[in-house]
């Protein structure tokens, strides 16, 4: 490595020129992995809009996007596939060089699934609280953990491990909304679009998106702008994130000190993927209140599914109920973003609840209450 590309730091320091890339037989290995890549959404059918069943006199429809079906099983798959044609198309993934990235669990299972496609190792930075299940299936997928125990030191500790091995540093908190074309090419805002195309209510009154990395609610609040539509974005935040302080202050160095017991979203700092001025609202949702949502989920349509979809559905609960009240029609969609049996040690466990002092006792008789009456807790 050259004293130049070692003060670089961050994926600036895993363009390293070690490869001659007008060579034939690295442009041969870079056609054939981007071949695979697109391959791989070739073969995948869209995934499904599923209804959530509400009472026929308020004239509301919800929806969820099931993310979970996608052949790594989350949302994250769509960001992982983008983020590899990225990198490989900008010459930063390289045969036989690792590619490391910072996650909490669901973009890492995704990108090794990518990684062992392309044939190249693969390393995941993520706090040592990581779900077991997750664990597993990153390491299922042939890549390897590194752990951490404070959340905040996975970006140093990704960059440092790339220049120490040469790889590249996917940073997916830096690229996810870059990485994504907003545009359209059958994103997950176009899908949604097209899926609504024949309901009662083809534009929906909002979308309701929560945030990890912050390109899901960028994608689709540039989409929404991009088409001219009404429909506004709301982004629910955990507790122990800092996305909701940050946008209600305008403040872009907005920190938390602690990570979010919700896996996959929430943050310790402001993202240079989450784009504020796209959305239009935010809201902050009690860990225990996304807790029992999700356990509603299962009550109400059977479907298991992770604790970043029970703080958008509550979300959207309470936006339905908002409307009611004022007797709007419309539709509202949220996400299933990955599936409930990698948590089940958690979010369905209620000796875990115990652990972490989460009485969701109260939130699910909201909205059982809502449900039954249109009426929001105050």
């Amino acid at each position: 490595m050259s004293t130049t590309d070692q003060e670089r730091t961050g994926s600036e320091a895993m363009a390293t020129i070690d490869v001659d890339r007008s060579d034939p037989e690295y442009r041969a290995w870079l056609k054939e992995a981007v071949r695979k890549v697109q391959a791989d959404a070739n073969r995948s059918a869209d995934t499904h809009l599923l209804r959530f069943p509400l009472p026929d006199a308020w004239g509301i429809d919800l929806y969820l996007k099931d993310e979970s079906t996608h052949p790594t099983g989350s949302l994250k798959h769509r960001l992982a596939r983008s983020l590899f044609l990225y990198g490989l198309c900008n010459g930063w993934v390289r045969p036989g060089k690792p590619v490391i990235e910072a996650s909490s669990g669901s973009t890492a299972v995704s990108e090794a699934y990518f990684a062992k496609l392309i044939g190249v190792p693969f390393i995941a930075v993520m706090p040592r609280t990581t779900s077991p299940e997750k664990i597993r299936l990153i390491q299922f997928h042939g890549g390897q953990c590194h752990f951490v125990d404070d959340s905040r030191k996975m970006y140093e500790e990704s960059a440092a491990l790339a220049a120490r091995t040469g790889g590249h540093y996917m940073d997916q908190f830096t690229y996810a909304e870059r990485a994504t074309d907003w545009r359209g090419n059958n994103n997950i805002a176009e899908s949604v679009y097209q899926q609504l195309r024949l309901e009662r209510y083809p534009e929906p009154a909002w979308i309701v998106a929560t945030a990890g990395t912050g390109g899901t609610s960028a994608t689709i609040a540039r989409y929404v702008h991009y088409m001219q539509h009404d429909t506004r974005i709301c982004v629910p935040d955990p507790e122990n994130s800092c996305f909701f302080d940050g946008w209600t202050r305008g403040d872009a160095g907005a920190t938390s000190d602690c990570g979010s017991r919700i896996e996959g979203i929430g943050r310790p700092r402001m993202e240079p993927s989450f784009v504020p001025g796209a959305i239009d609202r935010m809201m902050k949702v009690p860990d225990a209140a996304s807790v029992a949502a999700v356990r509603a989920l299962e009550r109400t349509i059977g479907r298991k599914a992770g604790g970043s979809t029970g703080t958008g559905l509550w979300s959207a609960l309470k936006i339905i109920a908002e409307m009611v009240a004022e007797g709007r029609k419309g539709s509202v969609v949220t996400l299933i973003c990955d599936p409930g049996d990698r948590y089940l040690d958690k979010y369905y466990s209620d000796a875990w609840l115990a652990e972490q002092g989460l009485d969701i006792a109260p939130y699910s008789a909201a909205i059982d209450r809502f449900l039954a009456t249109g009426q929001w807790p105050c």
